[in-house]
């Protein structure tokens, strides 16, 4: 699990970055970064309803891509909102779902 000081704690930092951020992406997974003056980067995973109906479902992608980021956790400043786009994720092998985090995380410039 990701540590919580690595996490978003309010709904302010996410409008942030969905505002001034860029966005990368992949296959059925994109990335919104933005620049953050805090010492740490911040993370939040996001699975709409429309991908998966079941909550137990959108968590267990939720964790799986949580981890796969915790696993990477690279030294870059900036807030990362991941967006799931496909219900795959949920029996998709755990190496490709880092394989994707960390193509997606060396893509980020600032």
């Amino acid at each position: 699990m990701l540590s919580k000081r690595y996490r978003f704690h309010s709904r302010g930092g996410v409008k942030y970055t969905y505002k001034n951020g860029k966005t990368l992406r992949a296959k059925n997974l994109s990335l919104v970064y933005a620049p953050n003056s805090r010492h740490h980067q911040r993370f939040c995973v996001v699975v709409s309803k429309k991908v998966l109906k079941s909550a137990v479902g959108r968590n267990r992608i939720r964790r799986r891509v949580y981890e796969a980021i915790r696993a990477e956790l690279p030294e870059y400043k900036t807030h990362n909102i991941f967006i799931v786009y496909s219900k795959d994720y949920t029996h998709m092998p755990f190496s490709e779902i880092r394989e994707a985090v960390h193509s997606l995380l060396s893509q980020t410039v600032i």
